[in-house]
């Protein structure tokens, strides 16, 4: 993996990750071109501009906001960004059968917003819990083993399995409970009622609720990373679909195939860092992966109304309500929106080619709507104004079985000395944007060091903790 002056690296993406690489490339004075699928880089991570009858509407691809445990990582952002870095408070809820709670879940809120049923549910199962000896579960523990264990079934059925399901499209049964460790704040029941106890410290794992956000969007910082890099000489290739990754006898990659409009073109390379999708890239090499994503819609309206909500996103917990978040992109930043007006977002699961992925868009917009009425929303400031975008690679599917197939993945692209995989899609990981950002960094200086740091960026922060931290942000 040594890397050598007259050498040119390949990154496929443009998001956070294949970004920050060619960065730390190019600044240590390497060529470097960046392949990208899309008509516009940042990924997951960019930001579309609708133009209406009344201005301009932002809309991000999902709910970003840039938190970060790393110093040097926030200095370079706010360096790039200057003032057009905003601070942000983010305010989150659960909406279910009609009542809202405060997003983490907080004790005295369910005790003042919960139905009498489930208080006396809560409370079998806080006694249940407290009395019963601790289980060993052997083998994977599954996302519903995971949370009954911790919280009891009543907190499981109101809160996280209609929820789960809807989002994932699996059985919570079936889902492993790698992400609900990493994305559970309380570590259980008994914990909660702990809090209340005088003199007693939480074991409550925080949640970040500042943030910085770019003032046009979540996707202004990587068009304002991207000019950058165009000014220092790297060369970003747009709407160019990566379709072959061509080996010579040694099984290192000489050039990567992509097409653009009708015409097939080859770049050759002596290094590859690659952000895209794990199981892709194994087909790409001859490899089936048996690795699968859960999608995105998002269906995306101008609202005749200066707000919704105080809220930044509402989680729909309701299995009956087509989407899993509702959010409202103004609380991110006043420009998302023009004066006087806001939008909504609402965030639907799909497979790709499924029913709700191929849903005509005016029929989705009323589906919508109706959804929309059930939870309080005057739809009345809604016009015919709309557009809907899909993300196909939303979240890497951990089922039960996932491990062991991205293990083989791993061992598989691994015979190939001159690709590095990373990134959120390229290493199969639900990671935020930070530590996307972090794995492109350690990927270049991986070659840059010539030391072989594969392995360590597919475990980059794999550990079993709440990954939504408070950030030196």
């Amino acid at each position: 993996m040594t890397l050598s002056s007259d050498q040119h690296i390949s990154v496929l993406g443009a998001g956070p990750a294949g970004l920050m690489a060619a960065w730390e490339l190019v600044e240590a004075g390497h060529s470097v071109t960046i392949i990208e699928r899309n008509d516009h880089v940042g990924g997951m991570c960019a930001t579309q501009t609708f133009t209406g009858e009344h201005g301009e509407y932002r809309f991000d691809f999902g709910g970003h906001r840039f938190i970060t445990k790393n110093p040097k990582l926030l200095e370079f952002v706010d360096k790039l960004m200057g003032d057009d870095l905003l601070f942000a408070q983010r305010k989150s809820v659960i909406r279910y059968r009609g009542r809202t709670y405060k997003y983490p879940l907080a004790l005295f809120d369910i005790i003042k917003n919960a139905p009498l049923s489930l208080l006396l549910g809560c409370t079998l199962d806080f006694f249940t819990l407290l009395f019963k000896p601790k289980e060993t579960i052997k083998g994977e523990v599954s996302f519903a083993q995971w949370i009954e264990s911790r919280f009891g079934k009543t907190l499981y059925k109101h809160f996280f399995e209609g929820y789960t399901e809807k989002l994932w499209g699996i059985p919570p049964s079936t889902l492993s409970g790698d992400w609900a460790a990493q994305r559970i704040s309380l570590m259980d029941l008994k914990d909660v009622l702990r809090r209340l106890l005088p003199g007693r410290k939480s074991s409550v794992r925080t949640y970040a609720r500042q943030y910085r956000y770019p003032k046009l969007g979540f996707g202004q910082l990587y068009t304002r990373l991207s000019e950058e890099l165009k000014n220092k000489g790297v060369q970003i290739i747009l709407s160019a679909d990566v379709c072959g990754v061509n080996m010579n006898a040694q099984k290192n990659i000489e050039s990567i195939t992509y097409k653009q409009g009708d015409a097939l073109k080859k770049l050759e390379c002596t290094q590859v860092i690659s952000t895209l999708p794990l199981p892709l890239m194994c087909k790409l090499t001859g490899f089936d992966s048996g690795l699968a994503f859960r999608s995105l819609r998002f269906l995306n309206m101008p609202m005749a109304t200066e707000n919704i909500s105080e809220n930044t996103w509402q989680y729909l917990s309701d299995p009956e309500i087509l989407g899993t978040r509702l959010q409202e992109p103004k609380r991110r930043s006043k420009y998302m929106a023009p004066e006087g007006r806001t939008s909504v977002m609402i965030e639907i699961p799909c497979d790709k080619g499924d029913d709700i992925w191929n849903m005509d868009g005016d029929k989705l917009q009323q589906r919508v709507l109706e959804d929309l009425k059930t939870l309080g929303v005057n739809t009345a400031h809604a016009s015919k104004e709309y557009f809907t975008s899909y993300t196909e690679h939303a979240y890497p599917l951990m089922d039960m079985s996932y491990q062991g197939k991205r293990e083989k993945a791993i061992t598989h692209l691994a015979q190939f000395d001159n690709l590095i995989m990373t990134g959120r899609q390229g290493t199969f990981r639900y990671i935020f944007t930070d530590t996307a950002m972090e794995m492109g960094m350690m990927a270049a200086q991986s070659l840059l060091d010539g030391i072989d740091r594969r392995r360590e960026i597919f475990d980059f922060r794999n550990e079993k903790t709440v990954i939504e931290v408070q950030s030196v942000a």
